[in-house]
């Protein structure tokens, strides 16, 4: 076995990276692109009052569950923004929840319609099936290394990694929804003479909002374990708190900071939820 030569892996990875940096042009735009993304939320975020953001969650959370009444979910929603607030980390609060909802829309973009050609196509589907499962089993730090190597440090290259790594579930998901409409509402579409966009868009897509959604939500999750993790490489946010408490052995910061990380995952579980749950009132 000793004499087998070694596969020189690592100098192939590194030669095919020397390659794509002569693409600088394209990463630059895409680094404009989604920082400008970025800046539009944290802009928001930062023009909005405190008390208005809080107004506007509790308000979308009771509208969302205003059939349930979920008034325990309203008292845990409040009193977490106000302990987030009163540990002064509300900026470091907006900056993690602009990484995850633009990592989240990336991924919602780019994994929706990969997930339909999946459902549509069965080449594509055995094809990209080991890549999502590559996506999915890399360890997340290894994204690290591509993503400062073409976006430099920031938030940017934060929400690169977190797009490949979060991704995957919107993708299977998808595909999963669609491959589960019954075949007899299809042919109902077909003997109505629908094309094939108004068969996706009125009927497959509409039955698989549940399954889509189950999936957008643990892209949102996935996005959010990130946070940590993107703080390495210059993303602010919450993470970074965490990160540099982990630095200084400071164990009560951590868990204050991480505290906060586990009120805005709860608070984006339950609303993704909810939306999953609503159903549009027929006119």
């Amino acid at each position: 076995m000793n004499n087998i030569p070694q596969l020189p892996v690592s100098s192939w990875i590194d030669k095919f990276v020397d390659w794509l940096s002569g693409f600088e042009g394209f990463f630059n735009g895409v680094t404009n692109f989604i920082g400008g993304i970025i800046n539009g939320f944290q802009w928001v975020f930062d023009i909005l009052p405190i008390w208005l953001f809080m107004l506007i969650v509790l308000g979308a959370t009771y509208w969302l569950n205003r059939n349930t009444k979920h008034w325990t979910l309203l008292i845990f929603e409040a009193i977490g923004l106000l302990y987030i607030w009163n540990q002064g980390f509300w900026r470091d609060m907006t900056q993690t929840l602009t990484l995850v909802l633009t990592s989240s829309l990336i991924a919602l973009v780019i994994g929706v319609p990969l997930g339909i050609w999946m459902a549509k196509s069965k080449v594509f589907a055995v094809i990209n099936k080991p890549i999502l499962d590559f996506m999915q089993t890399m360890p997340a730090f290894v994204y690290l290394i591509p993503a400062v190597a073409f976006f430099g440090i920031g938030m940017v290259p934060g929400v690169i990694a977190s797009v490949i790594f979060a991704m995957p579930p919107t993708v299977r998901m998808t595909n999963l929804g669609i491959r589960q409409v019954p075949n007899d509402l299809i042919e109902a579409a077909d003997s109505y003479g629908s094309t094939g966009w108004q068969k996706l868009f009125k009927v497959q897509l509409p039955l698989a909002k549940s399954t889509l959604m189950a999936g957008v939500n643990q892209s949102m999750m996935l996005s959010l374990s990130m946070v940590v993790i993107a703080s390495m490489i210059g993303a602010m946010g919450l993470g970074n708190k965490v990160y540099f408490a982990v630095g200084r052995n400071d164990a009560g910061g951590g868990f204050a900071a991480g505290l906060a990380i586990v009120i805005l995952a709860i608070i984006l579980d339950r609303i993704t939820q909810a939306i999953n749950r609503t159903k549009v009132p027929k006119s």
